[in-house]
């Protein structure tokens, strides 16, 4: 705990754009924490580089999410948002916790096998040991509650498993990390495919809305949107491509899906999806506006990345000092 509230920490990957699913899903809810927990929301970009990325790109593509965090409503000072790769605390227990982790562990994470199919010709280490590197980036705070999605859910649990094994060899040295069971946020789906999750690296353009994307593109992807023949504007697994549409409709409007659906009852699907696109487009319109605000003032973005990084530091720092302690390395002279 810090200051009398429980820690809290999550992450996004620094690759692809954002897509309205994150936001709905989770980072429109991390704003809400911040009042109730000590919250670090990191920029991902070492687990990032486990599948090749242009330099230049990275770069860019880390700093907008940063931004974007902060447009969404993240405050930099009630929040400690930060860059992974400038708290070198994360490589440095992610080492250290490799030696306490097991072989047999890692070759049951599904993600990797996953992972390993889809980037046949880049099997490397770092993608085999990520694992242990979230395992890293969670411990470090001693974050009491971590909000995770179903695919990160085994990653967790090995978490929770390298923490009370060194734990029970070295003492309380860990928090153990529970699942955040607060508020969950809207599940949106693929609007092409709406049996799956909407994604960054979707290969079909017309599956995701990005948190970029103009009007024009936002209403020309929900008119293209799969929906059903049957005609009937219910709510129900049934109809998934409607299903998700109602879910997008009403997390955009702040109303129920039994009011969307009371409200377009014997209206057409095409009359709807048009609504569903001026709704994500009133969303997106005003955080738009706040990153275009943001990039253009590189003093206040640059001031709040060195003063969140100093933040981690320092909190991170606590843990590993500790952790190098414990398993022997000797003290540094001050």
């Amino acid at each position: 705990m810090i200051d009398g509230k429980k820690v809290l920490f999550s992450g996004m990957q620094a690759t692809g754009s954002l897509t309205l699913g994150n936001y709905l899903g989770a980072l429109k809810n991390w704003v809400t924490l911040s009042g109730e927990y000590e919250c670090f929301y990191c920029v991902v970009d070492m687990h990032s580089i486990t599948i090749r990325q242009d330099p230049a790109t990275l770069r860019k593509r880390a700093r907008a999410l940063l931004a974007l965090y902060i447009a969404a409503g993240l405050d930099p000072k009630k929040n400690c948002i930060y860059y992974q790769s400038h708290v070198s605390g994360h490589a440095e227990l992610a080492w250290i916790l490799n030696c306490y982790t097991y072989m047999g562990e890692l070759n049951r994470m599904t993600q990797f096998k996953d992972k390993s199919a889809k980037h046949a010709d880049n099997i490397n280490a770092g993608l085999y040991t990520y694992p242990v590197l979230m395992a890293a980036d969670i411990l470090l705070y001693q974050a009491d509650v971590v909000p995770v999605g179903v695919d990160q859910m085994q990653h967790l649990e090995l978490t929770r498993n390298i923490a009370e094994r060194f734990n029970k060899l070295y003492g309380d040295v860990f928090t153990i990390p529970e699942v955040y069971l607060g508020k969950v946020g809207a599940k949106i789906m693929s609007l092409q495919d709406p049996t799956r999750k909407m994604s960054k690296s979707d290969e079909n353009p017309n599956g995701s809305i990005y948190l970029m994307d103009d009007p024009d593109t936002v209403m020309r992807k929900c008119k293209k949107a799969v929906t059903d023949s049957e005609g009937c504007f219910c709510y129900r697994p049934e109809q998934p491509g409607l299903k998700n549409l109602i879910d997008i409709y009403s997390v955009c409007t702040g109303q129920t899906p039994a009011d969307t659906v009371a409200e377009f009852e014997g209206k057409g699907y095409g009359e709807f999806k048009v609504a569903v696109g001026e709704a994500v487009i009133s969303v997106l319109k005003p955080l738009q506006a706040e990153v275009a605000k943001l990039e253009k003032d590189k003093a206040y973005l640059d001031a709040a990345i060195k003063e969140n990084a100093e933040k981690a530091q320092y909190y991170a720092t606590k843990t590993l000092r500790k952790v190098q302690r414990k398993v022997g390395f000797p003290d540094r002279i001050r």
